[in-house]
């Protein structure tokens, strides 16, 4: 059997890390703070030697995963704000676009699950600081410029209202995304949470 190269291996452990990430999310929704790597093992179809090979405590497992999805939600934010036309750029389509998302990447969905605690369950102060201020940067900013009006004080407010609006959202959405349902009940949802900003927006404009 002719050995493999390097690049197959790095490829095979890049596709393992993110097998093993992806569990892990499925099994935090579930478990919590009581996950084990051996649940996320089982999850994952893998040998627990195989996980632990990779990760050795759910606290580097979860700190992987939440910097990787951080990483994806900055890119979706990013296309959108600057990619998009005019009609995606709407917040009710943002929104949905982003349930959408969470239906398929369900370490996404936890990120910002999490962030509602600041992360405190979690890891120690500095991390719990450097992942904060990351979300504030990369998600709660830029939809609070959708939201807002473009002055730095009803940035502010727009601030907190992508906050509440976050918020809302991972709430509203886990019951659907653990049943596998959140594609179809995105718009839904959306209509729900968003009317009241709407509504406001057009008040103020």
């Amino acid at each position: 059997m002719t050995p493999r190269t390097r690049e197959q291996n790095e490829e095979i452990r890049r596709s393992r890390m993110s097998q093993i990430v992806n569990a892990a999310a499925d099994v935090y929704l579930d478990k919590g703070m009581l996950m084990e790597i051996r649940d996320v093992a089982l999850q994952a179809g893998l040998g627990y030697g195989t996980v632990y090979h990779y990760y050795k405590n759910k606290g580097d497992l979860l700190h992987d995963l939440l910097w990787q999805a951080m990483e994806r939600a900055s890119d979706w934010m990013y296309d959108i704000a600057t990619h998009g036309n005019s009609t995606q750029r709407e917040l009710k389509s943002v929104v949905v676009s982003l349930m959408e998302h969470w239906a398929e990447d369900h370490a996404m969905y936890l990120l910002c699950k999490l962030q509602c605690d600041d992360f405190r369950s979690l890891f120690e102060e500095q991390t719990t600081q450097q992942l904060s201020a990351a979300y504030q940067e990369k998600m709660i900013i830029p939809l609070a410029r959708i939201i807002g009006y473009g002055t730095s004080r009803s940035l502010s407010v727009a601030t907190r209202k992508a906050e509440m609006l976050l918020a809302a959202m991972t709430g509203c959405t886990l019951a659907p995304l653990s049943r596998g349902s959140l594609s179809e009940d995105a718009r839904d949802i959306a209509d729900f949470l968003c009317e009241g900003l709407i509504q406001h927006k057009q008040v103020q404009t």
